[in-house]
């Protein structure tokens, strides 16, 4: 090693050493001084540690990033909380090239109470700092625009851009508009609605949007009994009005229980490139908000890590203080003053599966619009996903799958089938009639089909797969691993098993087998090649069966032709069966005459050769 890289070695071991045992956050930099990493740490020492301790345990792409570190700064905190912020807000501002970007589809809607006398209430996408306040962002806009209808039809208030001070109000500058006379608005610019009636109307829009239905349902509620006890009718009726629309408007929005009242939901699905995370607040049992953000990796992030920077950032964003949180699974880490549940039956799970079911939808719909712009999109992501799973060096683009089969424990057949790209590549399948193994031998007939597959790429000097299939467990994979062995191409290629059982996936030398999500990308195009293997290999027997180039000693015997032959072994399913059936069993199936024929053939005093 030179001394320039001894001496780098040095310099960050020695802050390593030097790091506390407290929470807070680390930034990684490059030999030009630019921040590439920055992290949070419940333990700044363990955690940093580990980068360089670990090193040969690690992926790729973290190796790369260690290999970049030129120094190392950290910022401690008091508490988990305090650094999950600060982490957050160091990402924002300096866009390190190995976070993750959290990314919105686009700039949402907010609804705004505008900061000034008598508010307006509008929608914008423009968030503007004045002291006014926003309540959003809404993914569903017409959700927004049903909320402003209602906020409209239960609260007149004005829409008119006017400079309402109490000076201007008390010096007659306006004149009542159509909006008054037609019960749009109360005419707060001429003086005949005061700002306390006003501001009263505003908290009960506030309550609305923020989901307290009910306190305004209770406030209408009473408003309505106290008109009528003092035989206001008509403005009891209008009052009974509005309540019966907001009455109408929350039992629309009610999902599940209302007794859970101010509590958020998150979800993640996650792919090899991208994670996707839905939220949804939930006040009264009412879902008063939806939103999915995207999060694009970049050091192949697990959602357990990836799950607590959308939470922090997401209520940050929507200003959320719900003091109950619910989630898949434990995010790792403590909030001050909030629960985190990770719910099993009941209400609470019921929202989480209605979360799960958005954030899958997103990422579907995502999915299509990448395809339609790039139709390769879906390939190379389900290779890169099969790389990650099946722990590949390099992309499976071109993977073969072998399978062979004892039909009736008479008649072995052999297939390949070659997928490239993900996708079934069918010039390239190959049927085999095994040529050296005598009788029923899975192992044998696999060790031979694969040695003469991979013996004539090699004469033809053709390209090799990344990835071999085996249909079967550890006896075929190690009969085809002879054959690698023979042609000297072990090392070279992934080669694994698949046993049918449970669907467990073999290495060589790993008496322990690997058991895939049963719902991935991986474990469905591995089947799918097993079943097209066994799919290819039986239409292979049928076909040679019907050219006549299957022979059995049942078609040696005098009288007894090919049809005849089948339909005993469809029912026996082999020769030694037929041969120890009685007269009697032999003419249920194929008749007396033809009967007669087979038990007398198989019962002489001399037993033919076979």
């Amino acid at each position: 090693m030179s001394s320039s890289r001894s001496t780098y070695f040095s310099h960050l071991d020695g802050i390593v050493k030097a790091l506390p045992h407290k929470p807070g956050v680390y930034q990684f930099l490059d030999d030009k001084n630019r921040i590439i990493y920055v992290g949070k740490a419940k333990d700044l020492k363990k955690r940093v540690s580990s980068y360089f301790s670990k090193i040969n345990s690690i992926s790729g792409k973290v190796q790369m990033l260690v290999r970049k570190i030129a120094d190392i700064r950290y910022i401690v905190v008091s508490t988990e909380q305090d650094a999950l912020l600060l982490e957050n807000n160091l990402i924002k501002k300096y866009r390190p090239r190995y976070n993750v970007a959290l990314k919105d589809d686009k700039t949402f809607p907010w609804i705004c109470v505008k900061n000034e006398p008598f508010p307006r209430i509008f929608p914008t996408r423009s968030l503007i700092r004045d002291g006014s306040e926003f309540f959003g962002p809404y993914a569903n806009v017409r959700l927004m625009h049903t909320l402003l209808g209602l906020i409209r039809q239960l609260f007149p208030l004005r829409n008119c851009s006017l400079n309402l001070s109490d000076k201007n109000i008390r010096a007659g500058k306006f004149k009542i508009c159509l909006e008054y006379h037609i019960g749009n608005c109360k005419g707060p610019c001429v003086g005949f609605q005061s700002m306390e009636d006003y501001d009263l109307s505003v908290q009960g829009i506030r309550n609305i949007i923020k989901g307290n239905v009910t306190v305004v349902t209770r406030q209408l509620k009473e408003l309505m009994m106290d008109y009528a006890a003092r035989q206001e009718f008509e403005k009891a009726h209008l009052v009974k009005e509005r309540y019966l629309a907001l009455e109408k408007y929350q039992s629309k929005s009610t999902v599940v229980n209302p007794g859970i009242n101010d509590v958020d939901v998150f979800s993640i699905i996650s792919d090899v490139t991208t994670a996707y995370v839905n939220f949804m607040k939930v006040m009264n049992g009412a879902i008063i908000q939806v939103h999915t953000i995207e999060i694009q990796k970049k050091l192949d992030e697990p959602d357990e890590e990836l799950l607590p920077i959308a939470i922090t950032d997401i209520r940050e964003r929507f200003e959320s203080g719900s003091p109950e949180v619910i989630v898949p699974f434990d995010p790792g880490y403590e909030l001050s003053q909030v629960v985190f549940t990770v719910p099993k039956i009941g209400d609470k799970k019921k929202l989480l599966e209605l979360s799960q079911r958005n954030v899958r939808y997103y990422q579907l719909e995502k999915e299509k619009q990448k395809e339609m712009v790039d139709p390769e999109h879906k390939s190379r992501r389900i290779l890169e996903t099969m790389r990650k799973d099946l722990r590949m060096s390099e992309l499976p683009e071109h993977i073969e799958c072998f399978d062979n089969s004892n039909i009736h424990g008479d008649f072995p057949v052999a297939a390949m089938v070659c997928f490239k790209q993900a996708k079934p590549d069918k010039t390239e399948y190959r049927h085999f009639n095994i040529k050296t193994v005598e009788g029923p031998n899975d192992y044998a007939s696999m060790e031979e089909i694969v040695y003469r597959r991979y013996k004539r790429l090699l004469e033809e000097n053709r390209s090799l797969p990344q990835l071999i299939i085996v249909d079967g467990g550890k006896g075929q994979l190690s009969a085809a691993m002879s054959s690698l062995k023979k042609l000297k191409l072990t090392g070279n290629i992934t080669i694994i098993g698949i046993a049918k059982k449970l669907e467990e996936i073999y290495y060589p030398h790993d008496p322990l087998p690997m058991y895939l999500d049963k719902k991935s990308e991986t474990l469905r195009i591995i089947q799918q090649m097993r079943d097209e293997a066994h799919r290819f290999g039986i239409t292979h027997h049928r076909k040679r069966r019907e050219k006549g180039t299957v022979r059995s000693v049942l078609t040696d015997i005098p009288g007894i032709g090919y049809s005849t032959t089948q339909q005993l072994l469809w029912k026996f399913k082999s020769v030694k069966r037929i041969r120890e059936a009685s007269l009697e069993e032999l003419q249920e199936v194929i008749g007396k005459a033809k009967a007669k024929l087979v038990f007398e053939f198989f019962n002489r005093s001399e037993p033919p050769s076979v």
